[in-house]
C-alpha cells in the first residue's frame, strides 16, 4: 500500500479515508468516483493515489480502518477472558458506539450486500470477516457454557449465528428508523436472554 508515515501524510491519508467512507456508503463502491473523492479532499486524482493505488486498495483500506477501531473496543472489555463475557459485552458496546457513528454502519450495510456478487473487489474481505465474527461469537459462547453461565438448550454454533444475524439487521433497520430501534438495547437485550447471569457487573454497563 502506497503511504508515507510522515504526519503531514498520515493526516492526509485520513482525510481520503473519511471521504471514502462518505462516498462508498451514499453511492456504494461501483457508483463512488476517485475523482470525487479526491476533490473533497481538494487534491488531484494523482495526489490520491499517491496514497491509495487503486480504487479497491481504497475500498479495502477503510474497511480495515473499521476493522481496526471495532478491535480497540473489544480489547477495552477484556476479549479474551475464557467465560466469553468480554466478546459479548464487546459486542453490546461497539453496538453502542455504532450509534454514534451512522456514516460507517452506512458503508458497512451497502459493501455487505454489495460483496455478496463472487466478482466484487471486497467479497473475500467480507467472507473471512463474516467467518472470523462467527467464530469469534461461537468461541465466547463455549466460554460461557463451561462456566455454567450459558443458557440451557443454546447451541454456541447456531447462537453464534443468531447473534450475528441480528447485529446484521438490527444495523439494516436502525438506518432506516435510529428514533425508534436500538442497536445496543436490542442486542443486549438478546444476549442476555442466552446467559444465566447478567451481562455487566455492578459497576458496569
Amino acid at each position: 500500500m502506497a503511504h508515507t508515515g510522515y504526519p503531514k501524510g498520515q493526516a492526509r491519508r485520513e482525510e481520503i479515508l473519511t471521504a471514502a467512507v462518505r462516498a462508498f456508503a451514499n453511492a456504494g463502491y461501483s457508483g463512488a468516483s476517485i475523482l470525487e473523492i479526491a476533490a473533497a479532499c481538494n487534491i488531484t486524482r494523482a495526489g490520491l493515489m499517491h496514497h491509495f493505488r487503486s480504487k479497491e486498495e481504497l475500498l479495502i483500506a477503510v474497511l480495515e480502518r473499521r476493522e481496526s477501531l471495532d478491535r480497540e473496543v473489544f480489547r477495552t472489555h477484556d476479549s479474551r477472558r475464557p467465560d466469553g463475557l468480554g466478546v459479548l459485552r464487546g459486542m453490546v458496546a461497539l453496538a453502542r458506539h455504532n450509534e454514534t457513528v451512522p456514516g460507517l454502519v452506512q458503508l458497512y450495510v451497502v459493501v455487505s450486500a454489495e460483496s455478496t456478487s463472487p466478482d466484487h473487489p471486497a467479497h473475500d474481505y467480507m467472507h473471512e470477516n463474516y467467518r472470523r465474527v462467527r467464530s469469534g461469537i461461537a468461541w465466547a459462547l463455549r466460554g460461557a457454557q463451561r462456566a455454567g453461565i450459558l443458557a440451557p438448550g443454546i447451541d454456541p454454533a447456531l447462537g453464534a449465528v443468531r447473534l450475528l444475524a441480528l447485529e446484521e439487521g438490527l444495523q439494516r433497520q436502525w438506518l432506516d428508523d435510529p428514533d425508534g430501534i436500538s442497536l445496543a438495547g436490542t442486542l443486549e437485550a438478546t444476549v442476555s436472554e442466552m446467559l444465566t447471569v447478567p451481562l455487566w457487573s455492578a459497576d458496569e454497563g
